[in-house]
């Protein structure tokens, strides 16, 4: 009997198809039957913009994909402070896109609808970002560190930092300057689950033996609505956060109040 060989795939896949994408990269449909493949990073390929569709498809600053080669070649994007010349280098949520040449610096962050938005920040925004903690651990020789999630490893933190906490970064010298407690009373951002994108206030936090701790949210209208402890970033301390949100502040209309809104735009017009 001859042996069967096994064909087995080596290493990662190299290619997405255009309907596997995710939603909030809002692709065409009609427009190939691929999509551009996150590299590995910092962020998860689902929570993450790949910086062709960023340069392409939301700034328009290029056409083709062979443009933006060529504009990241030039070494004109910058990331978190870093040059980045890998066309499909994985953006996420709180990152920070800088252009010197045209002296314009975005923030990633959410819409209610839990799509990606580029909110233009001034100079002084740019130079930190907030960054979720999720665990913290002791090293070897007794050093303490802790791990964020876009992936950085900060030595020596403050020991009053815990887990689920926000801590403020400097980008220039990737130092920890101020933290905010994840507690009750606090202003926070839903990063994932059907309320992606809503901004409000911590009510109060359910504890279940076992399972996924709920998060019970109101926002600036007074609705309320609940999700897991996995998909809420601490913005700010009290009702203010520490950076600015794109428009409409976090605030989910309903489809009767979109509707209205629409509505009187069009007679406006």
């Amino acid at each position: 009997m001859s042996e069967c060989k096994i064909l087995q795939a080596r290493g990662l896949k190299k290619h997405l198809k255009r309907l596997n994408a995710p939603k909030h990269w809002d692709l065409d449909k009609l427009g190939g039957a691929f999509a551009p493949k996150p590299s590995s990073g910092p962020h998860k390929s689902r929570e993450c913009l790949p910086l062709v569709l960023i340069i392409r498809n939301k700034l328009k600053y290029a056409l083709t994909y062979r443009e933006v080669i060529s504009i990241l070649m030039q070494r004109h994007i910058q990331v978190d402070g870093k040059v980045r010349t890998d066309k499909t280098y994985p953006a996420g949520f709180m990152d920070v896109v800088s252009i010197p040449k045209t002296n314009e610096n975005f923030r990633l962050l959410y819409d209610t609808k839990g799509r990606f938005r580029l909110h233009s920040i001034r100079d002084e925004e740019a130079k930190f970002k907030l960054c979720k903690v999720r665990t913290i651990q002791v090293g070897q020789k007794g050093i303490p560190y802790l791990n964020t999630y876009d992936g950085r490893t900060i030595r020596y933190p403050d020991p009053l930092i815990k887990p689920n906490d926000t801590i403020k970064l400097d980008l220039e010298e990737n130092k920890i300057v101020d933290s905010i407690k994840f507690d009750v009373g606090n202003v926070v951002m839903v990063t994932g689950g059907r309320n992606r994108g809503r901004v409000g206030v911590i009510k109060n936090r359910e504890k279940h033996k076992g399972s996924f701790e709920t998060i019970h949210i109101q926002d600036s209208t007074g609705h309320e609505f609940a999700t897991r402890l996995g998909n809420v970033f601490t913005l700010g301390k009290g009702t203010k956060p520490w950076v600015s949100l794109p428009k409409g502040k976090g605030i989910k209309l309903t489809i009767i109040e979109e509707a209205r809104k629409r509505l009187s735009a069009q007679q406006a017009a």
